[in-house]
């Protein structure tokens, strides 16, 4: 996939000839060529692991710094970042990027492919790689940065800049909350934040009104067996069985206890017992992730899993003190945008990009987003949060003629065209900002 140069970004917001661009987008392109390019290739070539992104939050605290009149807190979760710009009386914006990288070997074939490798909080040392796009967003926050503060004159209220940590093991965003993000700093009316869509066109964003991405559950099952002989499996209690039942079971609760209509996924993803051909192992691990679209449904796909988990030990006539163990050491609830602020904030990105480039959302995945628990009921904040494209069109059209299937996200093959991806999600967020903070 070849990289779109600054020209070609321009085409992609001028192919709606009523719409004139707006002026700030010019700038954008200008920072792109200058330096913002290099720093996104930096970023690329230097991905860190979840928790563990020093490098990187130094990178964004300096860069946050050098925007005038910003103020940067760091290490706020762990390795997060807060940047805060006031301008005068009025709402207060958040501006949302994540900063993490994946244990991935990198296979993309791009120049600034990664050879990173890192030891994670896990303790494992694995190669490190922005299968996800986290680098967009990062250098996108710096470019809207930018662009706001030499905006000033337009708008009205207080913008926080935040780069978050450790999306991918959805505990970032929870972890600034539970470090006083919004008490230590401006607790913001309205929180914002975009994700790069490897199968999405360049120059289009996309928001629903309502939900935008799955709520992601990590769950944890240990089956405790009974060791033995393996041929004599009667004076023992069989780990790998048992879970084997387990993994059948648990579909059950998608497709005889979900509505059909209403979206749900379980996929067992690992799967660890024993350790030779002839032993009974004492147990068997699962490694589970659970998906939905509100949280009712959330809630009693997770109670199912632990009464089926139950049941299969209770079936097999395990003891009280070895049934299955549920353990969820990783989740986010489902990311919903506020539907009427989607409303207006979609109507402002049709005037400022053109209304074919805000393209209607469609859920193709069950992905999930932690910028859930910044918007969640308790806090009070409406939150929107957009897609962008990263796609080109010649990829896209090939992929449908049967050609060459775009990459998927968390692939090692993953590559998104950056320029108008940053581009467009910097010029998009702008335009976001100064709807929300205009001048009365």
């Amino acid at each position: 996939m070849r990289i779109v140069f600054p020209a070609a970004v321009a085409l992609l917001f001028a192919s709606t000839a009523a719409i004139a661009e707006p002026d700030y987008a010019a700038a954008i392109r200008a920072d792109y060529a200058k330096d913002l390019g290099k720093m996104w290739e930096d970023f690329h070539r230097n991905p860190e692991l979840s928790f563990r992104e020093y490098q990187t939050a130094a990178k964004m605290a300096a860069a946050l710094r050098a925007v005038p009149g910003i103020v940067v807190t760091e290490k706020v979760g762990g390795t997060g970042v807060v940047g805060v710009l006031e301008n005068g009386a009025g709402p207060t914006v958040m501006l949302r990027a994540d900063m993490d990288g994946l244990p991935l070997e990198e296979k993309s074939g791009l120049a600034v492919m990664s050879k990173a490798r890192q030891v994670g909080i896990d303790g494992v040392d694995s190669p490190v790689m922005h299968a996800c796009g986290h680098d967009t967003h990062i250098t996108g926050l710096i470019a809207t940065a930018r662009r706001l503060a030499a905006l000033k004159d337009r708008w009205s209220g207080t913008i926080v800049f935040i780069a978050q940590p450790a999306e991918e093991r959805l505990g970032g965003a929870i972890a600034m909350i539970k470090d006083g993000l919004y008490t230590r700093f401006p607790k913001p009316d309205y929180a914002i934040g975009w994700h790069v869509d490897a199968s999405r066109l360049v120059g289009t964003v996309s928001a629903a009104e309502g939900t935008q991405y799955s709520s992601g559950d990590a769950i944890d099952i240990t089956v405790p067996g009974i060791g033995a002989h393996g041929a004599a499996p009667h004076q023992g209690k069989d780990p790998v069985y048992m879970a084997s039942q387990l993994v059948i079971a648990l579909q059950g609760l998608i497709s005889r206890e979900r509505p059909p209509l209403d979206p749900g996924v379980i996929t067992v993803g690992s799967f660890h017992a024993g350790a030779k051909h002839n032993i009974i192992s004492e147990e068997a691990r699962l490694q589970v992730t659970l998906r939905a679209n509100n949280e009712e449904r959330r809630a009693e796909l997770i109670a199912g899993v632990k009464r089926v988990a139950a049941g299969i030990g209770e079936l097999n006539g395990m003891p009280k003190d070895k049934m299955p163990v549920v353990t969820i050491p990783e989740s986010t609830p489902v990311t919903a945008n506020d539907p009427a602020l989607a409303r207006r904030l979609n109507a402002a990105l049709a005037t400022a990009l053109g209304a074919d480039h805000v393209t209607p959302f469609e859920q193709t995945t069950m992905g999930s987003e932690d910028f859930a628990y910044f918007v969640t009921a308790d806090t009070g904040v409406k939150g929107y949060f957009f897609a962008v494209g990263g796609a080109e069109k010649a990829a896209i059209d090939a992929e449908k003629a049967g050609g060459p299937a775009i990459p998927s996200h968390h692939s090692p093959f993953f590559r998104i065209s950056p320029e108008p991806a940053v581009v467009t999600g910097a010029t998009a967020m702008t335009a976001v900002v100064l709807d929300l903070l205009k001048k009365s």
